[in-house]
């Protein structure tokens, strides 16, 4: 079992966060996790960050593990969930750091480079690229293409049905969420993601469970705890995101890396124009890129580190 740090909960502005630091004192990295994960998600980055010196900062983020779950859906919008990031770095006393994100935690870590650039160093993300801001809403788009059933038009448009399966069905849902290979298995008949809602109800394990059964026991014992409400709250803000960043320049001007799974179903996409900056890395892996393949997402993410940011704190 890997050793993990003791958590502590931070105020930040009107909220809690339940914040896990190792390696105090280098430079500081902010890992942000994904749906629906938990900050235990970047377990095998957090060590090996902390030993080449590196300040090591993970917060389970709003609607997580112990961290405060506000009730209004508006309150896990972009400019409240970066707001979080901003806090917490003043009440470290911190000026800027180096933010890495994988799912959700990338989404929110290419809106945080836009709305406070001022904070950011460098800009890590694994599985999810940067897209511009769409012409037009993007969930009518999604409901349009790909259907009501569509697991992120399903949570807007039927609030509560899937998380209340979820957390009826914990264990059964994890278990099917946590898997690498499941590629060899996919059920082509349906849009990617649209089965996503019936994982708490089905017995039908895909691939390999990528986890021990002691460390799927963290992940069961966090959402046990949170349940998956305020977390779907993430999705229910895609519209509201959108109306955001209206009048944002959709530019990221820092240093940035993107890490791929080749056989994730989170498409690839041209960032040249938008993220001038960025280099860019293929794993043979699946969604869940650095619990999938951590070695490998550990030597990229310490090279870049090493050879981009330490530069820039000396």
């Amino acid at each position: 079992m890997l050793v993990f740090p003791r958590p502590e909960m931070i105020e930040v502005g009107d909220v809690e966060l339940e914040v896990f630091q190792a390696g105090q004192g280098g430079i500081p990295v902010v890992l942000a996790h994904g749906w629906p994960e938990h900050a235990f998600s970047w377990r095998h980055q957090v060590p090996v960050l902390a030993d080449k010196g590196y300040h090591v900062i993970v917060p389970n983020q709003r609607g997580y593990g112990r961290s405060s779950q506000p009730e209004s859906v508006e309150a896990y919008d972009c400019r409240h969930m970066t707001s979080d990031y901003n806090a917490l770095l003043d009440v470290l006393e911190i000026d800027k750091a180096v933010f890495v994100g994988h799912d959700w935690g990338a989404i929110l870590v290419w809106h945080h480079a836009l709305l406070n650039p001022e904070r950011i160093a460098g800009v890590a993300n694994l599985s999810v690229p940067f897209r511009p801001r769409e012409q037009a809403d993007p969930v009518a788009f999604w409901e349009q293409m790909l259907g009501q059933e569509f697991y992120i038009v399903h949570f807007n448009r039927q609030p509560g049905v899937a998380a209340t399966s979820f957390e009826n069905n914990t264990r059964q849902f994890l278990t099917n969420m946590y898997r690498t290979k499941q590629w060899l298995e996919t059920d082509e008949s349906q849009p990617a993601g649209s089965s996503i809602i019936s994982l708490a109800e089905t017995a039908l394990e895909r691939g390999e469970l990528m986890m021990s059964e002691e460390e799927l026991a963290v992940f069961i014992d966090a959402f046990d705890h949170s349940g998956f409400h305020a977390a779907c709250n993430w999705y229910r803000n895609f519209t509201r995101n959108w109306e955001i960043m209206e009048s944002v320049e959709q530019k990221v001007i820092h240093p940035s890396l993107m890490i791929y799974g080749e056989h994730d179903m989170v498409p690839q996409n041209d960032m040249s124009g938008y993220v001038d900056d960025l280099e860019v890395h293929t794993l043979d892996c699946g969604h869940w890129i650095q619990q999938e393949k951590p070695q490998e997402t550990n030597q990229i993410l310490v090279e870049w580190l090493d050879r981009r940011m330490r530069p820039l704190f000396d």
